[in-house]
């Protein structure tokens, strides 16, 4: 059975999905749109329906970012949205989008579309880059030896590594705790400095990646 990734906030909505495309898709919902870059490379779905707009996330945003999960073998993204201005629908084209559908949903001609749409084939993903600005607590012992803990946002990220700026020097090798900021914050594992990027007037930017893992990463 072809599988179907609905991100959308409105959980009425994910059950109104549900309802009427079940009988002939698996379908895997969600509505968090960080959540969702995992999803889709998890589940590998044939096609993802997903709203424009979700807290804290753009959903042109996130179509960025599954676009640069799925180079290789491009998933159809079908935006599903209460928007009606013809310079958002344009957008969404422009990028490279499936289909626009408005809510309330016709869900025949939604069906029809969804009947074109070709099954992916696997696509290798483990060290493909997601640009996605997360919330990370980083701790560990700096270049001076002095215990350090600070908040930063990756710049991107992917299943064994991430970059983003600190303030805090680090020497290469340098292994840090990783936490998740959001939810109950917690540890992930450790990770390892691999280069440093220094920036005129601004913190430095670290390359890391896991030595370790001992909980749910943003990427599975």
């Amino acid at each position: 059975m072809r599988r179907l990734l609905i991100v959308d906030d409105d959980e009425a909505m994910r059950r109104l999905f549900r309802l009427n495309l079940s009988d002939n898709y698996e379908i895997v919902d969600t509505d968090d749109p960080e959540q969702a870059l995992a999803l889709a490379m998890e589940h590998k779905p044939d096609a993802i329906l997903m709203d424009l707009r979700m807290p804290k996330h753009s959903g042109l945003g996130l179509c960025r970012a599954l676009g640069a999960i799925n180079k290789a073998q491009p998933v159809p993204i079908f935006i599903v949205s209460g928007e009606t201005a013809s310079e958002v629908k344009q957008s969404c084209k422009e990028m490279g989008t499936a289909g626009f559908f408005e809510k309330p949903v016709d869900f025949d001609a939604l069906r029809v579309s969804l009947s074109k749409v070709k099954r992916q084939t696997q696509v290798p993903r483990a060290e493909v880059r997601v640009q996605i600005r997360v919330e990370l607590n980083l701790a560990g012992t700096d270049s001076k030896g002095k215990e350090f803990k600070e908040s930063t946002f990756t710049e991107n990220v992917s299943v064994c590594s991430f970059l983003c700026a600190l303030d805090a020097t680090l020497e290469n090798d340098s292994i840090v705790e990783v936490f998740i900021a959001r939810g109950n914050g917690q540890c992930v594992g450790k990770a390892r400095v691999m280069r440093s990027e220094e920036r005129q007037g601004a913190s430095s930017l670290y390359a890391f990646r896991f030595t370790e893992k001992t909980g749910e990463w943003i990427l599975q």
